[in-house]
């Protein structure tokens, strides 16, 4: 699962610590994973840890089946350990389950649903600070779907807000990989008209009989403008990276004369090879990598106010 790093202009936790929160995340899933699926697979494992911790404790407890200890555990406080800074430990009791997983598939599905809770809450909170996050992005599928189907090492922005010049400028989505920067504008119709790509300000969308067509905005002027102000971003820092421009439908095909300049063009032929690839890096997080986090960062915008907690101190 891909990492979200920043939200639109929403405070992250990355933000506040680039360097540590990328690898804590994937320590930290590989752990959970690691003892969600055990107790998924043996429940007498769950039985084994709580008498130890009644032993130690010298409390005694009216015992339940081994499996209606694990099943009580399991749906109805099931937890998932959440550090915000080396000297706090925060335990996020997630929603109950309203059946148990029945198979391997399905439990990954509820432990990723589950990751991505923790990662909407990194991406737009630090230990002080909190956003009031638009609840659109919850039920976002392109999000989802981007952040539970990447790799790990993936760290995602999704649409941020850069401060240029004093003013606001909303870019594309941006991944930061290991091996480069790849910036996407996803054109997706619900329809299944074909997208005529051209170098004109708009590209048009083929029509029904005695139907006039339809255009919309030519992506890549928005693609080349979040282009420009990442390469100033990293220019200023000396950081050299290689940076890619990507116009994606999943659900509809692009036709183009002449392929643009510089930039890919994936339509829903040629998505799952393309996917796939994407899929198959296994690359470690890279410092030159996390320097370009840091410098995009650095340079985008975050609105947020203090938790009531620390207000009232």
């Amino acid at each position: 699962m891909a990492q979200l790093i920043k939200l639109q202009d929403y405070i992250s936790r990355y933000e506040w610590d680039t360097y540590r929160y990328p690898t804590q995340y994937i320590r930290q899933k590989k752990d959970q994973w690691e003892r969600f699926y055990s107790e998924w697979r043996n429940p007498s494992l769950q039985e084994e840890s709580e008498e130890k911790e009644q032993a130690e404790a010298g409390e005694e407890k009216e015992k339940n089946s081994l499996f209606q200890k694990w099943r009580q555990r399991f749906i109805k406080s099931p937890v998932i350990v959440e550090e915000l800074t080396p000297d706090e430990e925060v335990v996020k009791r997630q929603k109950p389950l309203l059946k148990l997983p029945a198979t391997e598939e399905e439990l990954k599905q509820v432990f990723l649903d589950r990751l991505l809770e923790i990662q909407m809450k990194w991406a737009s909170s630090t230990v002080s600070q909190v956003s009031v996050v638009d609840s659109s992005y919850f039920k976002d599928p392109l999000l989802r779907f981007l952040l539970q189907r990447l790799p790990d090492t993936y760290l995602v922005m999704y649409r941020p807000i850069f401060e240029v010049k004093q003013a606001a400028v909303e870019t594309d989505i941006i991944l930061i990989t290991p091996i480069g920067v790849e910036i996407l504008s996803f054109v997706e119709l619900e329809t299944d008209e074909v997208i005529m790509a051209g170098d004109e300000r708009t590209w048009t969308i083929t029509a029904q009989k005695n139907e006039v067509p339809n255009r919309i905005i030519n992506p890549l002027l928005s693609l080349k403008r979040s282009e420009k102000w990442i390469k100033r971003f990293l220019k200023e820092e000396r950081i050299d990276i290689p940076i890619k421009k990507t116009v994606i439908s999943r659900t509809n095909r692009i036709l183009y004369a002449t392929s643009p300049y510089q930039t890919e063009i994936i339509d829903h032929l040629t998505f799952p090879e393309w996917f796939k690839e994407k899929r198959s890096v296994h690359l470690p997080l890279k410092k030159r990598q996390l320097n370009v986090a840091e410098s995009l960062l650095r340079n985008s915008l975050s609105y947020s106010f203090p938790r009531p907690e620390w207000e009232e101190e």
